[in-house]
């Protein structure tokens, strides 16, 4: 059996600033080539530091390397799909594709989890394009469900799918 847990010098927490040149790179080059971004978008992808000033920026580390991130919103204006002060959401989920397949994303997303609880959150929601596929099989497998009742489109064109779970 081939084993996929995390590598056991995977770590998840804060980002530094030095940091952020990296998460830009990895995130932008990961949903440009994957086709899950507009020119528009990308520019957003790119502005670590405006994301790192909305949220709880995370960094996967593994042996000192960034390969992966994540934008928890415990609050405000950049947790778009939030209903309620009770919710948390999480954003601009990346893992570097060299390092697929051994739980970092999953890491990524159990820390969120933790961290909105934590934090008093009794939910966490996220939207997603509905071409990630791979990100809906781990979310099905961290028990989120889908909420189509608050699928919503941030630009013309643009659908996206809303997911949720209870902390």
């Amino acid at each position: 059996m081939v084993d996929t847990s995390p590598p056991r010098s995977t770590t998840v927490g804060p980002a530094d600033r030095e940091d952020f040149p990296r998460i830009a790179e990895l995130t932008v080059s990961v949903y440009r080539d994957e086709g899950f971004a507009s020119p528009r978008y990308l520019a957003q992808l790119a502005d670590v530091a405006g994301r790192a000033g909305r949220s709880e920026l995370l960094v996967a580390r593994d042996g000192g390397t960034v390969v992966g991130s994540v934008a928890l919103v415990l609050g405000g204006d950049f947790g778009e799909v939030t209903a309620s002060p009770d919710e948390a959401a999480f954003r601009m989920l990346v893992v570097d594709p060299a390092a697929r397949g051994r739980g970092i994303g999953e890491l990524l997303v159990t820390t969120c989890l933790a961290r909105a609880r934590a934090a008093g959150r009794r939910r966490m929601v996220l939207s997603t394009d509905p071409r990630m596929t791979a990100a809906h099989r781990l979310y099905d497998r961290l028990g989120f469900t889908r909420l189509p009742e608050r699928d919503w489109s941030p630009l013309p064109g643009v659908d996206l799918l809303v997911y949720a779970r209870d902390l």
